[in-house]
């Protein structure tokens, strides 16, 4: 008789079992395949709101027409007509190299292919390394001639091989700037030479380099004081004189044209603080470094770099159903450091903001669970994606059941 009530009771407790996980499944919804949530790893990271301390200095004057000083947040430490559209000389070429780059990420072209010249690459002027007519030279070759020595013919010869034709590099150029955001550019050709409504302004450039910097490849390339092309009897020598003179200097890109002026955009890394800086139409030799330079000094003396969170830092821990395992660390998808006046480092906050209480097995690696919210003083200053620090695979029935009844156990017991 006891074993028969027992048969009974188990039968009960299976019932209720299997019903709760049917309504568990009418409640929840389906699994993260089938959500419409965030790509697995996308990683977001933006100021919220520009900081209140950090706008344009009185005291700091320059020589250029149109000039902006930003951090690696996109906030603006200090501008003068930055959004004025003007000649950009061969500072063009920091999209040209963009481009570059990105074909190579995406296995489009290859460093060791080989390019032959054109006779219209052939007939570019201004800067250049006299490429011949038929002349042979790998896509990595005229790449380094381009970033270090500002070369216009390699610049024509890199697009052709990318776009098909000038025009369809252009396109290119074009359609990347509006995705970065730029908003006053407009690119004619790759090289920067004089055209008509071949304009750039010191602020879109900014944020063109400010995205570039996240490609180590285009880093060590703007980062090359000098080079030797074909078997050392073509010297590359960087236009890029701060790589010698500023610390921490480690890119970007030089320019002149007669109509454009003297122009430049320049980045430097010191203690974790990353600033770029953008001059337009400075009247002299030298002085486009000259006015970077103090716009970099002005920088390095009035900000910190403040680490407010590591890549892969545990932010918190979230209850998972379904799964192999109950729960899973969710971190930090990058690091994010915040620039801040200095001695003003206190009072941050961070603010852990899920998008859902629980998660359903099964959850990929990197998955986008939430966000992280940095706050100073109560202001949000910048927040980040917070993701799934490993793979959640989805647990058998078998276990299903038996978590669906210790759950239910536990919630009578409460």
């Amino acid at each position: 008789m006891r074993q028969k009530q027992r048969k009974i009771i188990l039968a009960v407790i299976c019932f209720f079992a299997v019903g709760a996980l049917v309504l568990s499944n009418l409640k929840l919804g389906v699994s993260l395949g089938d959500t419409a949530n965030p790509t697995p790893g996308t990683v977001t990271k933006t100021a919220a709101k520009p900081q209140s301390n950090v706008t344009t200095s009185s005291k700091l004057e320059t020589t250029a027409q149109s000039a902006v000083l930003m951090d690696a947040q996109g906030n603006v430490l200090f501008e003068k007509d930055a959004h004025q559209s003007l000649p950009p000389a061969s500072v063009t070429k920091v999209m040209t190299i963009l481009l570059a780059i990105e074909a190579i990420e995406r296995g489009q072209v290859k460093m060791e292919d080989p390019l032959s010249v054109s006779e219209y690459a052939h007939s570019m002027g201004g800067s250049q390394i006299w490429l011949e007519v038929g002349e042979t030279m790998t896509f990595g070759e005229l790449l380094q001639a381009v970033a270090i020595a500002s070369a216009n013919d390699a610049a024509m010869a890199i697009a052709e091989y990318i776009g098909g034709s000038e025009q369809g590099f252009v396109e290119l150029m074009n359609k990347k700037a509006a995705e970065i955001g730029c908003t006053d550019t407009t690119f004619v050709n790759p090289s920067g030479l004089p055209a008509p409504g071949h304009v750039m302004s010191a602020y879109d450039t900014a944020l063109i380099v400010k995205y570039a910097t996240r490609y180590p490849a285009y880093m060590q390339l703007v980062s090359t004081k000098e080079h030797w092309l074909r078997d050392g009897k073509t010297w590359l020598l960087n236009t890029n004189k701060l790589l010698w003179w500023y610390r921490g200097a480690d890119g970007f890109k030089t320019g002149w044209t007669e109509d454009a002026k003297y122009c430049f955009a320049g980045t430097a890394l010191r203690d974790n603080l990353r600033l770029i800086a953008v001059v337009f139409a400075t009247p002299e030799p030298r002085s486009h470094f000259r006015e970077t330079m103090k716009l970099l000094d002005y920088g390095f003396n009035t900000y910190t770099g403040y680490t407010a969170v590591e890549k892969s830092e545990i932010i918190d821990s979230m209850r998972v159903l379904k799964g192999v395992s109950k729960e899973v660390d969710v971190v930090a998808a990058e690091t994010l450091v915040l620039t801040l006046p200095k001695g003003r480092t206190k009072g941050i906050e961070k603010k852990f903001i899920p998008l859902e209480q629980k998660l359903m097995a099964p959850i990929p690696q990197g998955y986008k669970v939430g966000e992280m919210a940095i706050l100073k003083d109560g202001v949000e200053l910048a927040r980040l994606d917070v993701v799934t620090a490993v793979e959640v695979p989805k647990a058998g029935f078998v276990r299903i059941l038996q978590d669906t009844i210790t759950d239910l156990f536990t919630f009578q017991k409460k």
